[in-house]
């Protein structure tokens, strides 16, 4: 039996249908997704976990910046897995790794770290170098810790910085931020986040590492064990305490 032109062309479309058109139906189940633990690049890694805490790019968030090679090279590739895998007391920084409650493998973790250290690291930054040891290796001496405060930390750190003082630290490259000591800000620090801050400084907001306080004369390890021994002395075990209390007549 012969078809006409038009039959024709509408069997050809019928047929086309099912060679062209089946990949894109309504319902058809797309590619499969990843399974988390199969997540490998370190761009999704580190948005999908890090970025809400230390930044998009690394920096600009509430946690410490992690694109600060000074960081990088200071803490070094075993304390970033240490810190990764096994998150920090008394921080917001949790644990990511299966092993201590997360959801990271230890291929995951690495990869992580690899890749910070590839996109903000400089690995000789450091070299020949003075440099403070990662953690306190003594006590620290809190007398001598506040003689180190006044010298190298309270032109920045003064509740008391009139406007001239103020004004006269912009233009060296400084800002007065005002008190270090207050009760709230070291209930919710740890003596090692003092001790990073101190040595690694916050470049996003012009503090300098322990090289930069004062001019040719960096901190010694022992100078940044003391201040931070001063510091964590300052801290009241109730900071609601120093709040007004309300009483009812």
């Amino acid at each position: 039996m012969k078809m006409s032109g038009l039959s024709a062309l509408i069997f050809l479309v019928l047929i086309s249908v099912p060679m062209t058109g089946c990949s894109h139906l309504p319902g058809k189940p797309g590619p499969e997704a990843p399974r988390p633990d199969q997540i490998m690049d370190f761009a999704t890694l580190y948005k999908e976990n890090c970025s809400a805490c230390h930044g998009a790019d690394g920096k600009n968030g509430a946690a410490i910046a992690l694109a600060n090679p000074v960081y990088l090279a200071w803490a070094g590739e075993d304390n970033l897995q240490q810190i990764t895998a096994k998150g920090v007391t008394r921080t917001l920084m949790p644990a990511f790794s299966k092993r201590a409650g997360g959801m990271l493998t230890d291929q995951q973790i690495d990869n992580l770290v690899q890749g910070m250290l590839a996109q903000w690291g400089q690995r000789e930054i450091l070299n020949n170098q003075n440099i403070p040891f990662y953690a306190a290796t003594t006590k620290g001496d809190t007398a001598q810790g506040k003689l180190v405060f006044e010298g190298f930390c309270s032109r920045c750190h003064r509740d008391d910085i009139n406007e001239a003082a103020a004004a006269d630290l912009t233009a060296t490259g400084s800002i007065a931020v005002g008190s270090i000591t207050d009760p709230s800000y070291l209930a919710l620090v740890s003596a090692q986040d003092l001790r990073t801050i101190t040595v690694v400084g916050m470049p996003n907001y012009k503090m300098p590492d322990w090289r930069g306080d004062v001019p040719g004369r960096p901190m010694t390890d022992k100078e940044v064990t003391d201040v931070v021994a001063w510091l964590i002395s300052q801290r009241i075990q109730s900071p609601d305490q120093t709040l007004p209390q309300s009483h009812s007549e």
